[in-house]
């Protein structure tokens, strides 16, 4: 069996899916914190100089893997694999947010787009170079971008799927 360790825990204002940002450019502000777990206080040295850092996490209450789903922008059914949807075979996810200070094994972090209390998988920075490329298409979302699509399609999140084992400790 495969196996991922919790490092730590995001927490952020949004308790639920619906009102919970799409993405971290639409977050401008949301403030949260991460609760590193304190075995992994030396591994946070030198990232205060990052100002964005990327957060992969596990999306703990998506709804189960779908290989097609209707994306927050579009109206046409799409593959899991084009979309940011949270409904993926591996539940995975990843945000840029802002970094703001570390304070021993809290991180304070601002546009945040993750639920609170989600399992944080691990922390990378994000460094303009590596990570911002110039891009000549955007597929489907090329012509989503203008579209305004109601949140009501939001599904609920619902219990956390079996297969891979996450490791924690008392205080994750």
């Amino acid at each position: 069996m495969n196996s991922l360790t919790i490092i730590g825990r995001i927490f952020s204002p949004f308790k639920q899916a619906a009102g919970t940002p799409i993405q971290p450019s639409r977050a401008a502000g949301a403030s949260g914190h991460i609760e590193l777990d304190p075995a992994y206080v030396p591994a946070l040295k030198d990232l205060d100089g990052f100002d964005r850092i990327w957060l992969i996490y596990w999306f703990d209450r998506a709804i189960e893997a779908k290989l097609t789903v209707i994306p927050f922008r579009d109206t046409v059914e799409r593959g899991i694999f084009s979309t940011r949807a949270p409904a993926r075979p591996n539940p995975i996810g990843l945000s840029s947010v802002r970094l703001l200070s570390i304070a021993g094994n809290i991180l304070s972090i601002a546009d945040v787009d993750i639920l609170d209390g989600t399992p944080l998988i691990d922390i990378k920075p994000y460094v303009p170079e590596y990570d911002n490329f110039p891009v000549q298409r955007l597929g489907w979302i090329e012509n989503a971008l203008n579209k305004s699509v109601a949140d009501s399609r939001f599904e609920k999140p619902s219990l956390p799927r079996q297969g891979v084992e996450l490791r924690t400790n008392s205080l994750c």
